[in-house]
This record gives structure tokens, sequence and C-alpha cells, in this order.
């Protein structure tokens, strides 16, 4: 007979038939997603520093673009469309960091239709649009702002959908303030405050483009 295991998420009374338990500490996790995340950045940067006129905020702008479309892609796209992935009973690394953000935020877990479906949206239109900008970037394209301008507006919809949603629910959803913090606000934040900040310089771009055109079509 297998062995029923008590999840560590809120409410008690939330039912996952087969929960398994994490296999990684936190700690695990954390620095192999750091780890990873540093060593994509690195080889953007310096990859990045092998171009011809491309500034060091755009090389940062495309570290950030590779980094969130793959995590867009890979992260967000396993949780939404593994729905069982509390029952994995390996040390999976993708099932691993859901079972532990699920403390932060049981939605997840619950497999919340609201969540699911922003993520699902998220990994599979923000993803390789990130990606994309990467390109954009790289190629010097003239889309360039407004395919940032666009994906800034996406992430920072996706983040009030997930925001107003939890607030609609009770938001009471974490299983300790810690996990609040750091999981539910601490994680999700760098998705709030560096799209914002992209949207406004990319907006700003756009602005003064169509103010030089326009200043040449004056007779």
């Amino acid at each position: 007979m297998a062995t029923a295991f008590e999840h560590p998420y809120v409410p008690k009374e939330l039912h996952l038939p087969g929960y398994v338990p994490c296999f990684l500490s936190q700690k695990d996790i954390l620095v192999r997603y750091l780890g990873t995340s540093v060593v994509g950045f690195a080889l953007i940067w310096l990859s990045s520093g092998r171009l011809s006129k491309i500034s060091k905020t755009d090389r940062l702008l495309m570290c950030w673009w590779a980094f969130t479309g793959l995590t867009h892609i890979i992260l967000e796209g396993y949780f939404a469309f593994s729905p069982e992935f509390y029952k994995e009973k390996t040390p999976h690394f993708l099932a691993e960091v859901w079972k532990e953000y699920s403390k932060g935020d049981s939605r997840y877990a619950a497999r919340d239709a609201g969540v699911v479906t922003v993520e699902g949206i998220t990994a599979v239109i923000e993803g390789p649009t990130s990606l994309l900008a990467v390109y954009a970037i790289a190629s010097r394209k003239p889309y360039s702002y407004i395919l940032q301008f666009a994906i800034c507006l996406g992430q920072l919809y996706g983040c009030l959908v997930y925001f107003i949603t939890a607030l609609l629910e009770g938001d009471n959803f974490s299983a300790s303030p810690y996990y609040y913090w750091a999981y539910y606000i601490g994680a999700n934040s760098s998705w709030v405050v560096i799209p914002a900040l992209i949207a406004i310089r990319s907006w700003k771009k756009i602005s003064a483009a169509f103010q030089v055109e326009k200043k040449t079509k004056t007779p």
C-alpha cells in the first residue's frame, strides 16, 4: 500500500491525492536555479560583447530577455502542461521547483484555472517573443522597441491578473508569512519592476522616433 503524505500547503483541506514531498531542499533548488541563471547571463553578456554598436544597456536587456524567455518556456511551460507535478516520485528539478513554490501560492498545486491560464499564455506567447527580442536587439531590428513594449505590457497584465485574482479569493494561499514575502511577493517582483522600466524606456524610444520622422516630413 502506498504511503499517504500530508502536504504543507494552505488550506490544509486542499485535496492532493498522491502528493509526494520535495526531495530537494530549498537551498538545493535555489543554488541550481540561480547558478544556471548566472551562467546564462554570463554567456549572453560575453557573446553580446562581440557585436558592434551594441550599448551596455542593450546587452543587459539581451540578458534579461534571454533569462525571462527561457524561464517562461521551460519553467512555466512545465507547470502549465504538467497537472500532476506534485505526484512526481523522483527529484525532477522542475517538479521540485513548483512543489516548493506552492508553499508561497498553493493555487499552483491546486491547479487554479486562472493561474494555469496565465502561466500557459506566458509560456506559449511571451516566452518565444522574449527570445525574439534578444534577436531583435542583437540585429538592431526596427521593431525591437515595439516588441519589447508589447511583451512588457503582457507581463504586467499577467502579474495584475495573478495578484488581483488572489486578492479576490482571499489572499490566503501561503504556508507562512515567510513564503508569502519570499515567494509570492519577492519572486514575482522582478516581473513587475523590470518590465515597467523597460516599457517606459521603449515608449520614450518609440516617441522619439516618431518625433524625428515628423520633423523630417515638415516642410
